[in-house]
């Protein structure tokens, strides 16, 4: 039986305190706490780990194992964690391999069964998870919670499919998360009684406070792509007990800077009281989900951290069943064997295939405006030339040809129009396209985007930039999302890639983050599926030219 102890400053968040004491761990577990005289521990604080309450850990570009290893050095112990990127390509075995790649590792991975697998039936995804599979997957120890509720028009309208999961996740006794970005009043309401019991997807705090308002847990993101944590801070103030942080999906360059510690250091920053803002980090979501997490109680599982102060939370340590998986800055977690598994056929393209048929010198297109740090976007309408019966980007006013190829057959790419990427030249490709995960790529031209397409296909599946200097391309084997190589490793790539996009102009923050939301269809307003041009708030497809 393995003992030791631990000296500092317990944090007691319930109790809105600190104390001199001595954590005395026993075979993975606390065995109890004992208060000391001031003076006699070291000046460093003790507290429960930090929770991620909503991540796709698929979207890091890492398995789980790897996820881990850099998230422990930033004191985060735990995710509640939702596997349907990677069940959107393969399915309920999809779900599976990211259990058992988690289960290698000290780190409390919870996840939760997909509920909408696939997304929409506006588009192709590699397999499909229906009520009968939700309900299985519910009853196993190791699925902690139903996964987003996309469908909330199903909800709205009593569809029987999507009631019948959420009747599962009660019969389990496991909450439903949300999702539902822009639902007000009555609708949201109705939405909420229905059993779905927290939102990520709130993006003004009006909206929050309405969801608030019918009992609903408001997770505040802060991701790479959608941000929303300068929105929603005011409601640590307000509702403490009903909050929590959630980076929903963090690409790995922005994993290595940092995680859930970010969002509290800059809460304190703010202002936010101390103890609600621990509140929400590292209590609510472990009660919420009922994560086998422990909260720093005597009896409960050694997960805990020390930090330097209770300003600046620098992470000296953190523990997890007892084990010091991380310590000042560097992780303690080996790398496990990594086996690839996925889902791709579909042969190369040509140019031709990317042309936009019209006629006249000039166009009047609907286009997609992106917004940086939004998963939402606009509808716009303009005017593009046409050259050669071929409509085509006008990079003047930052309009470029966008496209999405079916990765799971043979099929011609949809094409439509995107404003605010901003590349000069070339373009840029990604296999991560949520939530089917075919191959979406924006470019000058139709050449490049063809090479770019075409070079996701010969690897089946990764992140590429081509311009005139050639191509770069980070292979991402594990169902076309995620590497087989370390989580350092592919940070340092990701972030190489991430620059040669930006030098090709692009002024967006995160462009493939960006990118990998084009195709979200239940985000409005206007989104491009592999079938076509979509409307997100009438959810039908519209005509790409209007005149």
């Amino acid at each position: 039986m393995k003992q030791f102890q631990v000296a500092g400053h317990v944090v007691d968040i319930p109790g809105k305190r600190s104390y001199p004491a001595v954590v005395n761990i026993s075979d993975g577990r606390i065995a109890s706490i004992t208060p000391a005289a001031d003076g006699t521990v070291p000046q460093r604080y003790i507290l429960p780990g930090f929770i991620d309450a909503h991540v796709h850990v698929e979207s890091a570009m890492l398995v789980p194992s790897e996820f881990a290893r850099l998230a422990v050095v930033h004191g985060t112990v735990g995710t509640i964690s939702d596997p349907h990127e990677i069940a959107n390509v393969l399915g309920v075995a999809g779900v599976e391999y990211m259990l058992e790649n988690a289960a290698q590792v000290p780190f409390k991975c919870c996840f939760g069964a997909p509920s909408c697998v696939p997304a929409t039936v506006f588009e192709t995804a590699g397999a499909a998870i229906g009520a009968e599979e939700v309900a299985q997957l519910l009853q196993r120890p190791d699925i902690y919670y139903l996964s987003e509720m996309m469908n909330y028009p199903g909800v709205l309208h009593k569809d029987a499919e999507v009631l019948a999961k959420i009747a599962a996740a009660r019969h389990a006794g496991k909450p439903v998360d949300g999702h539902a970005p822009g639902l007000r009043g009555e609708d949201a309401a109705a939405y909420i009684a229905a059993g779905i019991s927290t939102d990520h997807e709130c993006f003004t705090l009006e909206e929050a406070l309405g969801k608030l308002q019918h009992g609903m847990h408001i997770l505040i993101r802060e991701g790479s792509a959608a941000r929303n944590f300068e929105a929603l801070a005011p409601l640590l103030q307000s509702h403490p007990q009903m909050v929590m942080f959630c980076s929903d999906d963090k690409h790995p360059d922005n994993l290595v800077e940092g995680h859930i510690d970010q969002l509290v250091r800059r809460a304190l920053a703010k202002g936010y009281d101390l103890y609600n803002i621990l509140q929400a980090a590292c209590i609510n979501p472990v009660q919420h989900y009922n994560m086998p997490v422990g909260l720093l109680q005597p009896g409960d599982a050694a997960d805990f951290i020390v930090v330097s102060d209770l300003r600046h939370f620098n992470i000296l340590e953190t523990y997890i069943d007892g084990q010091l998986v991380a310590a000042n800055g560097k992780t303690n977690i080996a790398s496990v064997p990594i086996t690839p598994v996925n889902q791709f056929s579909c042969e190369p393209k040509t140019p031709q295939q990317f042309r936009a048929p019209a006629t006249g010198a000039s166009a009047t297109v609907q286009v997609i405006e992106a917004m940086d740090g939004q998963l939402i976007t606009n509808s716009l309408t303009a005017t593009i030339p046409v050259q050669d019966g071929n409509l085509v980007s006008d990079t003047g006013n930052d309009i470029l040809k966008i496209a999405v190829v079916n990765r799971y057959r043979n099929a011609a790419p949809a094409i439509g129009f995107i404003k605010n990427f901003g590349l000069k030249e070339g373009a840029i490709a990604s296999t991560v396209a949520h939530d089917s995960h075919n191959i979406i790529a924006v470019g000058t031209d139709d050449v490049r985007i063809c090479e770019a397409v075409n070079e996701l296909i010969h690897c089946h599946g990764g992140i590429c930039v081509t311009g005139s200097n050639g191509s770069e391309v980070m292979p991402l084997p594990v169902a076309g999302l995620m590497s087989a190589e370390d989580g350092y490793a592919t940070a340092q790539r990701y972030s190489a890639l991430d620059k040669a996009a930006k030098a090709l102009g692009s002024r967006l923050d995160a462009p493939f983050m960006t990118l990998s939301f084009m195709a979200l269809l239940v985000i409005p307003h206007l989104k491009l599926s592999d079938r076509g041009l979509f409307n997100g708030d009438t959810f039908t497809f519209e005509d790409l030219t209007l005149s």
